[in-house]
């Protein structure tokens, strides 16, 4: 893989610490932030939650809530251009449609490093997207933390 400059890096932000510092490594890997694409995966919400739950807001609601939180979170100088994405369904799977959409050069992303049974009850989003992108992938792992 070149490490020259990409012209389209996908990002998937959970809001966390970790992804937020890979949107930054992947600004490292850019000319600008417009060849930034940070996408946050929502879950698709049954009949029950969307009317029992959230009776007054609707998908279109939600992509624009999400849109202007990503907006917000990343509203520093150095971010100015990035392109908000939000998909509904499967995070490894919408990360790994969007890249290959959008005709990214390289999806960067967090591993949370979940292990044991959280992991198989959670299942690991990094390796869905390792699987399923027909680009590369890196996967920035948290540091250990220290006890």
């Amino acid at each position: 893989m070149s490490w020259l400059p990409k012209n389209k890096i996908v990002v998937p932000v959970d809001f966390s610490d970790q992804s937020l510092a890979a949107v930054d490594a992947a600004l490292s890997l850019v000319e600008k932030p417009t060849s930034l694409y940070v996408i946050h995966v929502l879950p698709v919400l049954t009949d029950y939650e969307a009317g029992m739950l959230f009776n007054t807001v609707d998908d279109q609601a939600r992509i624009q809530h999400t849109e202007q939180a990503l907006r917000d979170r990343l509203s520093a100088a150095k971010y100015a251009g990035f392109h908000p994405q939000v998909a509904f369904g499967d995070p490894g799977y919408e990360i790994a449609t969007c890249a290959e959409q959008i005709g990214a050069d390289l999806i960067v992303l967090p591993s949370h490093g979940r292990t044991g049974l959280t992991r198989l009850l959670i299942g690991s989003v990094a390796e869905r997207v390792v699987r399923l992108a027909h680009c590369p992938v890196l996967v920035i792992k948290a540091p250990a933390v220290k006890k």
